[in-house]
């Protein structure tokens, strides 16, 4: 809206360009989507598409009217539907293990300090690769370790100058979710606990380590859902902002 309006100022636009794309805000009506064109004025990063569940016409349709000049974050997608949005936006990244999908139109504006990233097993990336991506997005230095977790825990002790270098820690664990608790008695600085869907019966699909994350007994450990990698990302680049 600041660039329209400078671009009024300055004669480059008119006056009925100007207010046809003014009624595309705070959002646009596609009937079965209501895009939020205004997300990112009112909170510095634009509407992430989630794909489960939506048609690759409906998907196609909204990437279609998104505004030119955001950057578009796709979570939850498969490689088939990579290869039809590559199709249309050559520059379209895909990266396997998160899922996600990123179209970047501009160079985020970087923020000062690092975010960490660490999971305890190898098969938790997914969800910490999906934190990665967003955050990353979102203009933070971002620092990964992976395969750190309590079944060898001198393992994280290694990494320890790390985790006191960091200006947030993002912590992804499946099985019973110990990590986030000894990661957030080393820490002074916020931690989010990322709980998985990894493990066996009794971890009910997330359930067993969520728990233990909500009972954590150190302080500055918070907890997003299971498998949320997306809003641990968002929520550590706020935190770093």
């Amino acid at each position: 809206m600041k660039k329209l309006l400078q671009d009024y100022k300055a004669g480059k636009v008119d006056l009925a360009t100007v207010l046809e794309k003014l009624k595309s805000l705070p959002y646009e009506d596609l009937g079965f989507a209501k895009i939020d064109t205004h997300r990112e004025l009112r909170k510095g990063f634009p509407e992430t598409l989630f794909c489960q569940g939506k048609t690759l016409p409906q998907i196609q349709t909204i990437l279609k009217n998104i505004p030119k000049d955001q950057n578009i974050l796709l979570t939850k997608a498969n490689k088939s539907l990579y290869g039809t949005v590559k199709k249309l936006y050559p520059e379209a990244k895909y990266n396997k293990h998160a899922k996600t999908i990123v179209i970047q139109r501009h160079p985020p504006k970087p923020k000062k300090g690092t975010i960490l990233i660490i999971t305890a097993g190898t098969s938790d990336i997914p969800v910490a690769e999906e934190a990665v991506v967003t955050a990353e997005l979102m203009g933070n230095t971002v620092e990964a370790v992976y395969d750190v977790g309590v079944a060898g825990v001198h393992r994280l002790f290694d990494i320890k100058e790390k985790i006191f270098h960091a200006n947030v820690i993002v912590v992804v664990a499946g099985m019973e979710g110990a990590l986030a608790s000894i990661v957030g008695g080393l820490a002074s600085k916020p931690v989010i606990a990322v709980p998985t869907s990894v493990g066996y019966g009794a971890s009910f699909k997330g359930i067993a380590p969520l728990l233990t994350m909500l009972n954590c007994c150190a302080e500055g450990v918070v907890v997003v859902n299971i498998d949320n990698g997306f809003g641990a990302g968002y929520f550590a680049s706020l935190i770093n902002r």
